[in-house]
């Protein structure tokens, strides 16, 4: 079968969206294809807002990404003409020893990055919207704040379009092959070939990716909008940063000042149930909402008020909570481009670009390591990806 496009892409949600349209802007013919409508909210990528973060306490090798993310989210902004991020700078509080104090000031450290270090003293003079433990301090950094998701992979797709992408939507895949040298993809409404495929279909991943046995689990979390109780002002972006909190290892929570239509976002970070990314309650119960109710309770009493709104959102989380990027083992014109467990969609303006990358030109510059499929199988050797 004679290739048809360049490159197929399948899932058009962060990732696949900005890897269209970065292959698009390069000339490469591509195809994406989608099972849902266009920015939907079904998958990991909704709830009006995710935060963009530099020191980043995960992993330290992520910041150079980062730094590359920031530099192109304005460009994608002007190029769409719309507003896709809202600079409020950043908090990440915890504990001596905790993973967010620490490993965000590890990268803050090792990357030279703009920041200090907060005593809860301070923290209770500047931030007075955080009630915080005696034992507690903060990391703060200017360059920070929040994405908006709907919008930025919405801006993705449109441009991949008017970069000459086809991008099919409502369309499920059924099937894919690779003979090395090409790739066809089946659908319920055709058979497509192309030269290359970028898999970036998130919570879809093991069933597109079933021989590879992945270690994936699949966490429902649920997200919440709050109206202040009391000094609504001190929750606005000129005043408040966004933020995270760990209060132990297993309890950590995030959120945001008040943005444009909407009311100040908290939700709690991991904690959810596992679930089929086909059979989701979409539904915040007030079961759901308790233990992000508690901690506003206590560390944000003012904001303890009203709940204006709840979403549900899904995290595909490896077993070492770090990406999936990489090709595929078994076939080298195949990239796997996710999941992202819970904190990847900052990324996904470089990423699209670093797939872009793999996929034309087997390499990149970015040290991703550490993000490979071979990491989880000694079988397969230190690392199946490539970099210059």
């Amino acid at each position: 079968m004679t290739a048809a496009y360049d490159v197929i892409v399948l899932g058009l949600g962060a990732m696949g969206s900005s890897a269209a349209y970065q292959l698009a802007k390069r000339g490469v013919r591509v195809l994406g294809i989608e099972q849902f409508a266009p920015a939907h909210e079904l998958g990991s990528s909704g709830g009006l807002s995710r935060i963009i973060r530099l020191a980043y306490f995960e992993h330290p090798d992520y910041v150079p990404m980062l730094k590359a993310a920031w530099a192109l989210w304005p460009q994608i902004e002007a190029e769409a003409a719309t507003d896709l991020l809202k600079v409020t700078g950043g908090l990440y509080v915890g504990r001596e020893g905790s993973a967010v104090l620490d490993g965000s000031r590890r990268s803050a450290l090792e990357h030279g990055l703009a920041h200090e270090v907060l005593n809860v003293d301070e923290m209770r003079v500047r931030f007075p919207q955080l009630v915080l433990d005696d034992d507690m301090a903060a990391l703060h950094e200017p360059l920070a704040g929040a994405l908006f998701p709907e919008k930025c992979i919405a801006a993705h797709l449109s441009l991949a379009q008017q970069h000459g992408a086809t991008l099919n939507f409502g369309e499920r895949v059924s099937a894919w092959s690779s003979d090395g040298g090409g790739v066809s993809v089946t659908t319920d409404k055709g058979t497509y070939a192309g030269a290359k495929l970028v898999i970036a279909a998130g919570a879809w991943l093991p069933a597109l990716a079933p021989n590879l046995d992945l270690p994936l689990t699949v966490e429902r979390n649920s997200l919440y909008w709050y109206e202040p109780a009391a000094t609504p002002e001190i929750f606005e972006a000129e005043r408040f940063p966004v933020w995270i909190m760990e209060l132990n290892g297993e309890h950590a929570f995030y959120g945001f000042p008040r943005l444009p239509n909407q009311g100040v976002k908290v939700a709690r970070h991991h904690g959810g149930g596992t679930v089929d990314a086909n059979m989701v309650d979409r539904s915040a119960s007030d079961e759901d909402e308790r233990p992000v109710r508690d901690f506003i309770s206590r560390y944000m009493p003012a904001l303890n008020g009203r709940r204006l709104d709840s979403r549900v959102c899904m995290y595909t989380n490896t077993s070492d909570f770090n990406f999936i990027l990489d090709f595929h083992p078994e076939a080298d014109n195949v990239v796997i481009a996710s999941p992202c467990s819970g904190h990847g969609f900052k990324f996904s303006s470089v990423i699209g670009s670093i797939v872009a990358d793999l996929a034309t030109t087997g390499r990149t510059h970015f040290e991703i390591e550490f993000l490979s499929v071979g990491r989880f199988f000694a079988g397969l050797g230190e690392s199946a990806n490539r970099h210059i």
